[in-house]
């Protein structure tokens, strides 16, 4: 497991004990393994190996257990997952097991500090987020004030590069401003005056004076660690099943073996030593051993198979809570899309043919550093085709590009919206039909640049964001699954119904804010439906951790949206989805399967030992055995194939 490479020395500090004792768990796991392999082929070693080495583990990784366990007995608090794991540890000791007591207490201690890993490195995300936002706002008196500080009402001044630091309208100036941290939009949106402006996002372009509209802790950038931090929170706190099953069998099992004892002994006058070990014969029987171990052993079997693959799961609830999903929730942007603007259509017009559109285009996008003016170099350098040198290049903010073609006739050239071709050329006439071709390729959610000449239009350029090799086959596949799948994204409506009807997605929500994804999963939980969400930002952060199981892009992703995440897709890989979703189903029957086979069996024996008929070598083998046969059907997990 990785350290935080990104959080600075007092981060890392802060997850460094939690991360000590994983790597001690880790370490004695692997020397109780092969001595529990021999011990079920009936080979022990030395006494003076053995008992030292396990009293060790067990007094070292299990005093809180037992501490904590018999606090909540004098208090009669029988729902304590500690109490039950001391009776199991205790008797796994009577019985003579100590490779099994072991490794209950390996299994219990690396389940609870994986736990408490998870939740700091989510709180350290966090903290990362907040602390890389500006601390500082300059008024438009020159003075700089803390961000705390500033008033609603008042004016920032935000220049080239900057983050914004207060949600707010645009008073002054214009600029390209990259939101991709709140919306999860790829690309940087042209703001101008009346605009509005989010704290988290980047002014990529020119100056801009900013009227604030929200105080610092009350903007969107707050919101979203607010309610990040909630639902991580909410979730850390939710109680095991294994609890709430010990609130009713540790007691019954108890009173049970004592009424055992009582009854035939000072009711019916029975033999006191005969029904003492029948009474502590029931004891055996019933020790949780199988049922305490059938979860970890399934659980860590299933999470070594998704690590394998590449996706790593962020303890046992998330696999049955996954196993539970009947819809999944997308972002649209480098999660089903690539989240980079590829060219899709050139159109030339007046004679003109797509070659001399797309050198030209080029040529103009060689000085831009507009993700859209990239994207047609790119398209340019792909094709082999010769690029247009140009001179007097005037970026136009927020409209397009301008500058002197060397190669081209009519020199003066320019690229971007179409009201910038109207403007610089009035001779230019626009035609109805390329006001058509602009309007189709909209409504298919691409974006629309045209590339003027002085006399005519040349052509026009589209572009969109390309739909990911592995989106389709997911979804397809979910669907056969008999989930259903959702798109929701702060992207505008022509591009999430292009991908979701090319992806097959009937249910779109689009252009929405960070807490509109919270609202939507809030509401179909409200209908009790079991939600995922799949997403890779900031943006995304809050839905992922307030969602059922929330599974985040690994090598994609932010890593708010990764820790924030049950699960991350450290490859990227999509296809993992369905994959992970059989294997908790998988999982999950394997546990249930477990868990009422060692009942059963328990429940076979206590009628035995009830009616007299059973000892304390029958109940070695229900518990040794019992519990032989779990591990080994949990174990058979790490071989799962879809």
């Amino acid at each position: 497991m990785d350290d935080c490479e990104n959080c600075s020395k007092e981060q890392k500090n802060k997850i460094k004990p939690s991360h000590s004792k994983i790597r001690w768990l880790v370490g004695a796991l692997f020397f109780i393994i092969p001595l529990e392999v021999l011990s079920f082929l009936s080979i022990d070693l030395s006494p003076w190996i053995r008992f030292p080495f396990f009293i060790a583990v067990i007094l070292i990784f299990g005093r809180k257990i037992f501490l904590s366990g018999f606090k909540n007995l004098f208090k009669f608090n029988f729902s304590d997952i500690n109490l039950l794991m001391a009776i199991a540890i205790i008797g796994a000791i009577f019985l003579q097991k100590f490779e099994e007591a072991s490794i209950i207490v390996v299994l219990f201690g690396l389940g609870e500090a994986l736990e408490e890993y998870g939740i700091q490195r989510s709180r350290l995300a966090l903290e990362k987020l907040i602390n890389s936002s500006p601390k500082t706002a300059e008024l438009k008196s020159g003075k700089s004030v803390r961000i705390e500080e500033v008033g609603i009402g008042e004016i920032i001044i935000i220049k080239p590069g900057d983050k914004i630091g207060l949600d707010g309208e645009i008073v002054f100036g214009d600029s390209l401003v990259d939101e991709s941290t709140i919306t999860g939009e790829p690309l940087p949106k042209s703001k101008m005056i009346g605009d509005k402006v989010y704290a988290g996002s980047v002014n990529n372009g020119g100056y801009l004076e900013i009227k604030i509209e929200k105080e610092a802790k009350d903007s969107t950038l707050n919101k979203i660690v607010h309610m990040t931090g909630e639902a991580v929170k909410k979730k850390a706190e939710s109680q095991k099943f294994i609890e709430k099953f010990a609130r009713y069998y540790t007691p019954a099992v108890t009173i049970f073996a004592i009424a055992l004892f009582i009854v035939p002994v000072f009711v019916l006058n029975g033999s006191m030593q005969f029904w003492l070990v029948q009474s502590l014969t029931i004891l055996l029987i019933a020790c949780p051993c199988a049922l305490v171990i059938s979860t970890p052993i399934s659980v860590f079997s299933a999470l070594g198979n998704a690590s394998q693959k590449g996706a790593l799961i962020k303890g046992g609830k998330i696999i049955e809570d996954l196993s539970q999903i009947t819809e999944i929730g997308f972002d649209k942007t480098k999660t089903l899309t690539v989240g980079k603007p590829e060219v899709t259509d050139i159109i030339p017009f007046n004679g003109f043919t797509k070659e001399e559109v797309l050198s030209c285009s080029a040529g103009l996008g060689k000085f831009s550093e507009h993700p859209l003016s990239q994207g047609v170099v790119e398209k340019a350098v792909s094709q082999e085709v010769e690029i247009h040198q140009f001179n007097n290049f005037k970026s136009m903010q927020g409209e397009g590009v301008l500058g002197d073609c060397t190669v081209c006739t009519d020199t003066r050239h320019c690229l971007g919206k179409i009201g910038l071709v109207e403007s610089q050329f009035n001779n230019t006439e626009i035609s109805k039909q390329m006001e058509g071709e602009k309007i189709r390729l909209e409504e298919e959610g691409k974006t629309v640049i045209f590339l003027g000449g002085e006399k005519t239009v040349k052509g026009i350029i589209a572009l969109s964001d390309e739909i990911r090799n592995d989106s389709r086959p997911t979804i397809d596949k979910l669907k056969k699954l008999r989930i259903k799948c959702y798109m929701v994204t702060g992207d505008n409506d022509g591009s999430a119904k292009y991908v979701s009807q090319a992806l097959g997605i009937s249910e779109i929500y689009s252009e929405k804010m960070p807490e509109d994804k919270v609202n939507i999963i809030t509401d179909k939980s409200k209908q009790n439906i079991k939600v995922a969400m799949v997403g890779d930002g900031v943006n995304d952060a809050p839905s992922l951790a307030g969602a059922s199981v929330g599974i985040a892009m690994g090598s994609l992703g932010s890593d708010v949206a990764i820790e924030s995440a049950d699960i991350a897709l450290m490859n990227d890989d999509l296809k993992l989805i369905p994959y992970l979703i059989e294997l908790s189903r998988k999982t999950v029957s394997k546990i249930k399967f477990n868990t009422y086979f060692a009942l059963g069996a328990k429940f076979i024996f206590l009628i035995l030992a009830v009616f007299g008929l059973s000892n304390l070598s029958l109940a070695i083998f229900a518990d040794v055995g019992v519990t032989l046969i779990v591990v080994l059907n949990g174990l058979q997990l790490y071989k799962f194939r879809t």
